[in-house]
């Protein structure tokens, strides 16, 4: 039966035999009702995942807010480009999800770029403080400014000897590119990198991803790059190259470069990852990317086609729900930026392409991101990816 409003902030929550997600939803600064369902086991929920605006991040007293009806909780929090709650998604709000888990334990560990030369090294760090014993799956948010997504991913994945799976997403600053906020409890800033752990075989993860986008172009070669900044492609100017592709869009560079990724393969019978650009160098004639632009792979100019962006969030889908035969009562969308943009008023159908693959009563929630974290397929390691949907669903048997 409904319940009524707690105090000035309302929230949602469902029950399950093992199970409680909470969400509250707060748009302009005000905590308001997502409407309610009474669940006894709220107050015990072990963690709460808050996802929103980073400027009403910034202002709004949300640690508080989300400890007074979820009190034992430990809170995540990752600004984002849009906030996904249910069949919709939300902008300049705030999406929280508090989580009870009745058989599995949680563990957390906390990095910051400042303290480390790289982000390989900061990835390696957070890894290896998790206790390996009994670690089922790992969920990563991540600074999406100062961190370098490839790196850390690489470091995390072999710290855990690619045994372990590995979800999450780089943190985004709506369309402002001027900086991105990650943190648990009260060590929220700039540079942050969080692991959350998953401790038993009762928690079921499921996961799925996909891109949607067309190639078009010859494919080519990157001549010379260092890390994540490339600047030539075929012994030529990269940023010149690239502006010759983009045409009137050159001009609205760095933002209308999420509406054309580039297609990047390391080695040529790798599997094809999308690479998103974070911002350029007009100076260095660069581009600075999401993840590394290593020297020799093979590269392709991309471009959007809306249907095949709609309907591979429902591919996405179809994939985390094979690779988990277990009905989720969680599911997290982790989308990117760029197909927002593309996308425009269609983005709805992004979302309805993927949550008609999952029961009517599991609780949608995620966000989009400067880059998604994901295995490629079944049995795979975790990668970066860019401009995908990717899908992670949680079950507790």
């Amino acid at each position: 039966a409904p319940s009524s409003v707690m105090g000035p902030s309302c929230f949602r929550a469902f029950s399950r035999p093992s199970l409680s997600w909470a969400s509250l939803f707060s748009s302009s600064d005000a905590w308001r009702n997502a409407s309610s369902l009474n669940c006894i086991r709220d107050w015990l929920c072990q963690i709460a995942l808050v996802f929103g605006d980073r400027i009403l991040l910034d202002h709004t007293n949300v640690l508080p807010e989300v400890k007074k009806h979820l009190p034992l909780a430990d809170v995540v929090i990752c600004s984002t480009s849009g906030e996904i709650y249910k069949n919709d998604v939300h902008d300049e709000s705030i999406v929280v999800t508090g989580i009870y888990l009745e058989h599995t334990a949680l563990a957390y560990s906390v990095g910051n770029i400042s303290a480390f030369s790289n982000s390989y090294e900061l990835g390696k760090y957070v890894a290896e403080k998790l206790d390996r014993q009994g670690l089922s799956y790992v969920l990563l948010l991540s600074d999406g400014n100062l961190v370098n997504g490839t790196e850390l991913t690489e470091a995390v994945k072999n710290a855990l000897d690619n045994e372990v799976t590995v979800t999450g997403g780089l943190a985004r600053d709506a369309a402002r590119f001027e900086k991105t906020i990650v943190g648990l409890n009260e060590d929220i800033k700039e540079g942050n990198v969080v692991l959350v752990g998953f401790y038993g075989d009762r928690i079921k993860i499921g996961y799925g991803l996909k891109g949607g986008w067309e190639e078009f172009g010859p494919e080519r070669k990157i001549t010379a790059a260092e890390s994540n900044v490339l600047t030539e492609i075929d012994n030529i100017s990269a940023l010149d190259l690239y502006k010759k592709y983009l045409g009137k869009y050159a001009e609205e560079l760095p933002g209308s470069a999420l509406l054309f990724p580039l297609s990047i393969k390391a080695k040529e019978d790798d599997v094809p990852v999308v690479r998103t650009i974070l911002k350029i160098n007009e100076a260095a004639k660069s581009m600075t990317f999401a993840g590394d632009m290593p020297v020799g792979a093979r590269v392709r100019f991309m471009k959007a086609d809306f249907e095949k962006l709609i309907n591979s969030a429902g591919e996405a889908a179809n994939k985390a729900s094979v690779f988990s035969a277990a009905q989720p009562s969680l599911v997290l969308l982790i989308s990117c930026v760029g197909r927002k943009l593309v996308l425009g008023e269609r983005i709805k159908e992004e979302i309805a392409s993927a949550v008609k693959f999952f029961p009517d009563a599991a609780t949608i929630t995620g966000f989009y991101s400067y880059g998604e974290i994901s295995p490629q397929r079944a049995g795979s390691c975790s990668d970066l990816h860019n401009q995908t949907m990717t899908i992670t669903t949680f079950a507790e048997l």
